[in-house]
């Protein structure tokens, strides 16, 4: 597996913004009442993903230290306002429905933590890629859990009727609750087949997370250790 399908693989499943990381669940939990509004989501900020990552990468060496974070956020905030004023222009119906949680991409920490993480530190083409491997593993997530919603709490399927005459929809679904219990059965899922993050791999390959603020053998550790016998 080349970098470039690395990176999308691991947006998509090995690390799944909302299944994994859990990121970005405030719009997770707000929007995904159906599949239509999931995608319209995920496709928005999977957008936004790509072009900041871009933008991010081909200015890495020119913005300072010191202001970094708040460029991160000019660049994103002009990015949102953009694909904001396309979708009311273009898509009022998903606008209406999305309302306020499409400003407030902006402080998606997906895009802010990719732009920290990833973008700041590797070449326009990967950035692009993890952009568009989280962006992806975001929508998809996003229109699952919409889809889920939908036909048990409305009896619909992006829109049409699928549950028979006479059977009830479960309106719990489509209330905040609703959005906790589908996304925990999804992350059930995932850990139930073995997906897998890096921290488990290590855990599992030597017992050790690398995490030494909370482990008690620190001291003891020989890839801790500093001349002097003193810990890092």
């Amino acid at each position: 597996m080349n970098k470039y399908t690395e990176r999308l693989y691991n947006g998509l499943i090995k690390e799944n913004p909302t299944l994994i990381l859990l990121l970005g669940m405030c719009p997770t939990l707000a929007v995904s009442t159906q599949a239509m509004n999931g995608i319209g989501m995920g496709l928005s900020t999977t957008a936004v993903l790509i072009l900041s990552n871009v933008v991010i990468s081909a200015l890495r060496k020119v913005i300072p230290d010191d202001v970094r974070l708040p460029a991160y956020i000019v660049i994103v905030a002009s990015l949102v306002t953009v694909t904001e004023l396309l979708i009311e222009a273009y898509l009022p119906a998903l606008y209406k429905e999305l309302g306020i949680y499409i400003p407030l991409i902006v402080v998606n920490c997906i895009i802010l933590g990719r732009a920290e993480a990833y973008a700041n530190k590797n070449p326009i083409g990967l950035s692009f890629f993890d952009g568009l491997g989280m962006g992806l593993g975001f929508t998809v997530a996003l229109t699952l859990a919409g889809l889920v919603r939908e036909v048990l709490g409305s009896g619909t399927a992006f829109g049409l009727q699928v549950l028979p005459n006479g059977v009830e929809p479960m309106g719990i679904f489509i209330q905040p609750p609703g959005a906790f219990l589908v996304i925990a059965a999804f992350i059930a899922v995932m850990n139930a087949i073995g997906i897998k993050t890096r921290q488990r791999e290590l855990v599992e390959s030597d017992g050790c997370d690398h995490c030494c603020a909370n482990c008690g053998a620190m001291r003891t550790c020989p890839s801790r250790k500093l001349e002097g016998g003193e810990s890092k």
